[in-house]
């Protein structure tokens, strides 16, 4: 008996192996991808949690310090930064600040950002109330100079004076920069942090039992809605009613979704900036592709993987912001989910068959096809901002929308190539498909 039970148990133990080491590696995600879908509709957020308030991420530092201390770490955190607690956040040349500057450093509270461009929030009397405005240059941190700024510029350009000391950033910024003021209106805190993702949480820290939202729980359609608040640009939810434009939002127009906290039904407080297929405009190339920075969810809504279940979070630690334009894990964070051999592909052998490149060539890098660098931070920026759409643009679609060269995957290696001769070079190596061959020439 004891050997049968043996020879069970070793049998066992092989075919749970040989099962292991060939299971495709999307299993491991098996029970989030399979998720009951709820609808963009439904209200997601704990019973308990509705008649929480605010308290700022020092609360949650109490029980939660890893991740406190993760996220302190991370851009999220210093997103906004006080001047005079810590003069050292400035990261502009001051003694070289243009002389038609509206602005000094002496009157600068706040700054916003630092990665990529910073701008500096000074306190104004706006529309009958204490409010912020935005000095008319930024300092652009890619190329390390002054650059005129006009924030009135873009979708809301009809809702405000064409002048930065009469533009409030109470409508128009604050709702993602500072903590609580998208649902209260009130800068709670100066960072994207705890609260933010997660919904106010007052309730959860005098009782731990009482929920607070965490997004990964649910629907993963839901799940990146935390992420979308902010990462898809958006026009006024008010505009979606009859006839509303911008100039009838004159001074209140808001580029947030207002109102909304974590696990509530985001579509319910945010219209999407708009993009019909084949047409460009100021924020998206005429394929989808971004033009501009902080439109990830504008694309990834369009992706497959995105209607499949896989979310912002599988591929970015929210807590220590990994894996990012910047700084990139390579090809072992597409390799998480992808393998050859397996059914969601890549449906070749090897790297190399899959890429015609080199295995350690920035030719077979996943992000450098399926993610290529589309958008600009500013109009005076290089293109540095990633798309999210994933699918790989053909040159031929490149020329064929009139984008810049360079936003095609190939012309950004291979500049000393035409797009007719990269075009040809996957013609060459089989690499077409039906969809691209539909692609509509330029008027």
């Amino acid at each position: 008996m004891k050997k049968l039970l043996f020879w069970l148990t070793l049998i066992i133990l092989i075919v749970a192996a040989f099962i292991w080491t060939n299971m495709p590696k999307i299993a491991p995600y098996y029970k989030q991808l399979t998720k009951p879908r709820v609808g963009l509709n439904i209200d997601l957020q704990p019973k308990e949690q509705k008649e929480a308030h605010f308290v700022g991420s020092s609360k949650c530092k109490e029980c939660h310090k890893e991740k406190y201390h993760d996220w302190k770490h991370s851009m999220h955190s210093k997103m906004i930064q006080d001047i005079k607690k810590d003069s050292n956040v400035i990261v502009a040349d001051f003694s070289k600040l243009p002389e038609d500057a509206d602005f000094t450093l002496a009157e600068a509270v706040y700054t916003i950002g630092s990665k990529f461009k910073q701008h500096y929030m000074i306190p104004a009397k706006i529309n009958g109330k204490d409010d912020f405005r935005l000095g008319n240059y930024q300092w652009n941190t890619q190329t390390n100079k002054w650059q005129h700024f006009k924030p009135y510029k873009y979708w809301y350009h009809d809702s405000y004076p064409h002048d930065n000391r009469q533009f409030p950033t109470s409508t128009t910024c604050d709702g993602c920069h500072f903590t609580g003021y998208m649902a209260t209106g009130k800068r709670v805190e100066p960072a994207i942090a705890c609260e933010s993702c997660h919904g106010p949480g007052s309730k959860h820290a005098e009782d731990p039992d009482s929920k607070v939202f965490k997004a990964s729980m649910f629907d993963p359609i839901r799940t990146n809605e935390v992420c979308l608040q902010c990462h898809m640009r958006n026009r006024d939810k008010r505009i979606e009613a009859e006839g509303a434009t911008a100039k009838d939002l004159w001074m209140t127009a808001t580029d947030y979704p207002k109102g909304y906290e974590p696990g509530k039904p985001l579509i319910s407080y945010k219209l999407p900036a708009p993009f019909a297929p084949d047409k460009e405009t100021k924020e998206f190339w005429p394929n989808g592709a971004a033009k501009k920075n902080r439109t990830q969810g504008n694309e990834y809504i369009h992706d497959a993987m995105y209607k499949h279940g896989i979310t912002c979070i599988n591929c970015h630690d929210p807590h220590k912001l990994t894996n990012t334009a910047q700084k990139p894990q390579g090809n072992k964070a597409c390799m998480k989910c992808h393998s050859f051999g397996s059914v969601i592909g890549p449906h070749q052998d090897t790297l190399e068959q899959h890429t015609h490149h080199k295995a350690d060539s920035k030719g077979s890098q996943c992000i450098e096809c399926h993610m290529p660098k589309t958008g600009k931070h500013t109009g005076k920026s290089p293109l540095t901002v990633r798309s999210h759409r994933f699918a790989f643009t053909y040159p031929a679609e490149t020329k064929a929308f009139g984008m810049p060269p360079e936003t095609s995957a190939c012309y950004a290696c291979h500049k000393d190539k035409s797009l007719d001769s990269l075009q040809n070079d996957l013609k060459k190596w089989g690499q077409l498909e039906w969809e691209k061959l539909e692609s509509p020439q330029k008027q």
